[in-house]
């Protein structure tokens, strides 16, 4: 089973037609997109997750239930509202964010006890909570109970300029999870942001990183290789890193223990790679998920 931590939110996504702007209500937050597209990729998967009692949190807990996703710990905060990311794409479906998020519901995350994470294979740790000094407590204490029962803690950097109040302490924080999680994802952006001299020291991990229209690369104990993509044209990249990330780890989590060997971490990557490339077709991050079977015809053999 894999346990994903972390936000869940809307995705407010907009579109200027005629000089109006609307926007379209999409379920999102990347431990959500994550955990919905390990669901849609046949993974045992589990969510923890908070939202406020009002329309938006009744509608990612119905849309959640309707995925097939297990709602019992997704938390209703009577007291705060939930989050909301407006989402704006460019020509080429890159998106840029605003995020709505002072003291919601993902302020104050459910308690997980150590049933659950003892269940869990593989536990995912959303990077959103970092913004908060108490969720980075409770972070740590999930990745420290995590290890003491002998699991595995992934982390995907996800780095957002507009909740930080600046890039120093940011980083700081993000080094904190970084340092001991087993399994981490950057982007090539992200890779920039901390530095390929930081990248390096994370050697004894599994690092990933996503190149865009390149595909991704696998670091691992002083080895590393490139893995190609397919080619599509992208309407919307909100979630792709996500789906590419799931992707992987359904792989991982299926045929794999550590050490991992190069077969796995080329396989895991050519499939996050197309399920991250398929996403990119429509519109919202987990509403175009690509199923396996899709993935498979895809794969560059």
């Amino acid at each position: 089973m894999l346990l994903c931590i972390g936000e869940i939110l809307a995705d407010m996504i907009g579109e200027e037609k005629n000089g109006i702007i609307t926007y379209e209500r999409k379920a999102g937050g990347a431990p959500f997109n994550v955990a919905s597209a390990l669901k849609k990729f046949g993974c045992d998967v589990k969510f923890v997750g908070s939202v406020g009692d009002d329309l938006i949190g009744k509608f990612l807990i119905r849309y959640a239930k309707d995925f097939g996703m297990d709602t019992e710990y997704i938390h209703m905060d009577p007291d705060r509202n939930t989050t909301l990311a407006f989402v704006e794409l460019n020509e080429d479906g890159e998106r840029s964010f605003c995020f709505y998020r002072k003291n919601t519901a993902d302020y104050r995350m459910p308690a997980v006890g150590d049933e659950l994470i003892k269940a869990a294979d593989i536990v995912c740790i959303g990077s959103l909570m970092l913004a908060d000094e108490r969720c980075v407590d409770y972070a740590l204490d999930i990745i420290e109970r995590a290890h003491a029962f002998g699991k595995t803690v992934a982390f995907d950097v996800n780095y957002r300029t507009d909740i930080f109040r600046d890039k120093e302490s940011a980083i700081k924080t993000y080094k904190m999870i970084l340092d001991r999680a087993d399994i981490v994802k950057f982007s090539e952006d992200e890779v920039e942001i901390f530095t390929e001299d930081y990248v390096k020291t994370l050697e004894d991990k599994l690092v990933l990183i996503t190149l865009g229209k390149s595909g991704s690369e696998w670091k691992y104990k002083g080895r590393c290789e490139r893995v190609p993509t397919i080619e599509v044209k992208p309407v919307d990249t909100t979630g792709a890193g996500d789906a590419f990330f799931a992707g992987a780890l359904s792989v991982i989590d299926k045929n794999a223990a550590f050490p991992l060997s190069e077969d796995i971490l080329n396989r895991a990557l050519r499939f996050g790679n197309v399920a991250g490339a398929l996403n990119t077709t429509g519109r919202g991050a987990i509403d175009n998920l690509p199923d396996p079977e899709d993935i498979n015809k895809h794969l560059i053999k």
